[in-house]
């Protein structure tokens, strides 16, 4: 049985092979510990208060804000921060920070936005 080809690890600029989570063992250790700092998403204040607070935005704002400027019109399934909250509950229940957006533009926004991203931080703390 043949065997499938190496991939190169997710993470930007390196020439090593992935083994695990499409990251090389040393980007791969770093996200880990990145992840362990970071919390789970209960951790991070997306409780069931946000839950209905995010059905609440979402059903005054159905469409894409993303899309409907470029003249396309789907339908919002995420209420975005627009500044990155990092723990700040101020900035996190600020409405005015909230934007919504279909799934495929809030990939690709916090894709571009935080590429890299959990290296740079895990690193100052090495």
């Amino acid at each position: 049985m043949p065997t499938a080809a190496k991939k190169p690890c997710c993470h930007t600029g390196c020439k090593q092979y992935a083994v695990k989570q499409g990251y090389c063992l040393a980007h791969q250790q770093q996200k880990t510990q990145y992840d362990k700092e970071r919390g789970n998403s209960y951790q991070r204040g997306y409780n069931s208060q946000w839950r209905q607070a995010r059905l609440d935005y979402l059903s005054s704002n159905p469409l894409c804000v993303h899309c409907q400027s470029q003249g396309i019109v789907k339908a919002a399934s995420v209420v975005d921060h627009i500044q990155a909250h990092k723990g700040d509950q101020d900035l996190f229940w600020d409405e005015a920070n909230w934007q919504a957006l279909c799934l495929s533009c809030h990939n690709s926004k916090t894709a571009k936005k935080d590429m890299g991203a959990w290296v740079s931080s895990t690193s100052k703390n090495n």
